[in-house]
């Protein structure tokens, strides 16, 4: 217990906001000369969110996690530089500010970026929006709007090709990611093997590379206030990169839950009646981007893997003592869950 609390201890950040306010005015043009206020959005298991205002001037920081951090996990500048790149040909994406890696301003690097207005749809309908079948409607068709509109960019002019490496795209990815699952392994699932086998033996071609962003949910999308047919922001860049669509469409179809799904791990409300149902979804996108979908059984089984696999490396830190939360002993369940949906999803479409 004491090791386990002197690990929390020195999980905290210990900011020096003066700096950072004194930083940001060297460097961000027409600042407001006002008072700098800071909100923390979010202190999870990822990266640090803080709101940022001078005055009515709104933006938003991000920074790593205090204590460990695994090598080219929570790459801040990686992510600004995406941004960078992506913000002026889908400015969904905010735009980000500088970047800083200066240990006398802040023990970890990080950037500075637009805030996005709107509202973030989690657990429950904005309290604007009617609670209708139509509202439900719209927002469906939005996200899967949007997500046609990030993959019909073209990632070369956008530079985006230095971002990552699309030959052999997906085989990494398949690898990498059984390779993440063996390490951080704590139950024995006998029918794994064989996903990870099939997974291994089917590998598809991939007809085309676009950007994907890799966590294209809607809880990291910001919505108009008022209008549930308008996204104003997509958050959370730090997975992005290029290569297959379908992966990133597998991925978004994963966490669009609906009715009759058990327990994954992650909260959503498209399990609602209204909201598209994967098929609607699936449809759309096909209808909307031209693109041949009929194999997307092989990329759901990837993605269900995939969230398990992110699940398992947390409820394996937990179960090792490296982080003291209650609530990773829950993941247990989604984790197995998520290993059953990757398993049928070999035999049956959408």
């Amino acid at each position: 217990m004491g090791d386990s609390k002197k690990r929390n201890d020195e999980d905290k950040p210990i900011i020096e906001w003066a700096k950072v306010e004194n930083y940001m005015h060297r460097k961000i043009k027409n600042l407001p000369e006002m008072k700098m206020e800071v909100q923390k959005f979010s202190e999870g298991f990822s990266n640090l969110t803080f709101l940022i205002r001078f005055g009515e001037w709104e933006a938003v920081l991000r920074r790593a996690p205090s204590g460990y951090v695994p090598p080219k996990a929570h790459d801040m500048h990686r992510e600004y530089m995406i941004l960078r790149k992506v913000n002026p040909v889908f400015p969904v994406a905010p735009k980000p500010y500088l970047y800083c890696d200066d240990s006398d301003i802040m023990d970890k690097p990080f950037y500075v970026m637009e805030k996005k207005q709107g509202v973030v749809i989690d657990g429950a309908l904005p309290e604007k929006y009617p609670n209708t079948k139509e509202t439900k409607q719209q927002i469906s068709s939005e996200v899967v709007r949007t997500l046609v509109e990030l993959h019909s960019i073209d990632y070369k002019k956008a530079s985006m090709d230095e971002m990552g490496r699309p030959e052999g795209f997906l085989e990494r990815q398949i690898h990498g990611w059984i390779k993440r699952y063996n390490l951080s392994k704590t139950e024995d699932l006998n029918f794994i093997d064989e996903v990870e086998k099939w997974l291994i033996n089917n590998l598809p071609s991939t007809k085309e590379t676009t950007i994907v962003h890799n966590d294209f949910k809607l809880n990291n999308m910001v919505f108009d206030t008022e209008d549930p047919r308008q996204i104003t922001g997509i958050l959370d860049w730090e997975l992005s990169t290029v290569g297959d669509p379908l992966t990133d469409l597998a991925s978004a179809l994963v966490c669009w839950g609906e009715e009759g799904d058990p327990p994954i791990g992650i909260a959503m409300i498209t399990n609602q009646p209204g909201f598209y149902s994967r098929r609607d979804f699936l449809n759309d996108y096909a209808q909307q981007s031209g693109r041949d979908v009929s194999n997307i059984h092989y990329y759901l089984t990837f993605g269900f893997y995939k969230l398990a696999v992110i699940q398992q490396q947390l409820y394996y830190r937990w179960k090792i003592g490296e982080i003291d939360d209650p609530r990773l002993e829950t993941l247990k369940e989604s984790i197995y869950n998520l290993m059953k949906l990757a398993d049928n999803a070999r035999f049956q479409q959408v």
